[in-house]
């Protein structure tokens, strides 16, 4: 078994496991109805992970050379915010305040504008209300899906 594939292997393997814990989580709060669009997305994600996993497992899926040194670093601000974001960012904040500046942070890390300029913080602070009002219309108003409730909402 090559390195890559034996990355993608344990990847899969991973993603398996936190499909299976989104879905038994969703599938196990109440109330019910306030859970079913995240029962549905789970078991589109359940299923994605499980062929994923089984494409790894078989040897199917095209895994390159896995992820080198260099990549890894530029990818590590991006997981350490996302992982904060999770743990308690919405929780503690409120899903939209929390992915906002969630959103702002990872678009300010990799964006190769640069910091120091007044338009581009402008264009990054647009872009990222914007796309929240549009995550609030889908999530709020259209699908009517229960988010995390924190003190800033």
């Amino acid at each position: 078994m090559t390195a890559g594939r034996a990355q993608h292997l344990i990847l899969s393997a991973i993603i398996l496991l936190t499909a299976l814990t989104v879905g038994w989580l969703s599938f196990t709060r109440e109330p019910a109805a306030a859970f079913l669009f995240p029962r549905l997305i789970s078991i589109a994600f359940i299923l994605l992970a499980v062929w994923n996993f089984v494409r790894a497992a078989l040897g199917l899926a095209k895994t390159g050379g896995g992820i080198d040194r260099t990549t890894l670093v530029n990818l590590l601000p991006g997981v350490v915010v996302m992982a904060i974001y999770i743990l308690l960012g919405a929780r503690n904040l409120g899903f939209y305040a929390a992915s906002t500046i969630t959103f702002l942070v990872l678009y300010s890390i990799y964006d190769p504008a640069p910091l120091t300029s007044v338009r581009d913080w402008l264009k990054r602070v647009a872009i990222s209300l914007a796309f929240m009002a549009i995550i609030y219309i889908l999530f709020a108003l259209t699908l009517q899906v229960q988010t995390p409730r924190g003190i800033l909402m």
